[in-house]
């Protein structure tokens, strides 16, 4: 199975195609220098196939080459976050961590 992520601006979200097919989407609000993730969906089509994880995976890593905070109110987008810490919480301003239950450090 073959995977492509991009950003569709005009829809605020990360779209991911599996074999050409929409497979799902990471939908956020982008405020000057911060996207706000809002929510994460994948078609049950496809699901148990980590199409999720490798979508916020890029949309956080697309995030940071932007040099934009990261708003995890997607509880997903947070829980990717929270279980990787060393390659995301740095994205979450530190002064708003603690409201989405992630670590101050």
């Amino acid at each position: 199975m073959s995977t492509d992520i991009r950003d569709n601006p005009t829809a605020h979200r990360y779209e991911i195609s599996a074999d050409g097919t929409l497979a799902g989407f990471a939908e956020y609000e982008l405020s000057g220098g911060t996207i706000d993730f809002t929510h994460t969906e994948i078609d049950s089509a496809f699901g148990g196939r980590g199409l999720a994880k490798q979508l916020v995976a890029e949309a956080l890593a697309d995030a940071r080459r932007r040099d934009l905070a990261v708003l995890p109110h997607c509880t997903y987008v947070r829980k990717v976050i929270a279980e990787h810490p060393d390659d995301y919480l740095d994205l979450v301003p530190a002064a708003t961590r603690a409201e989405f239950g992630l670590p101050a450090e």
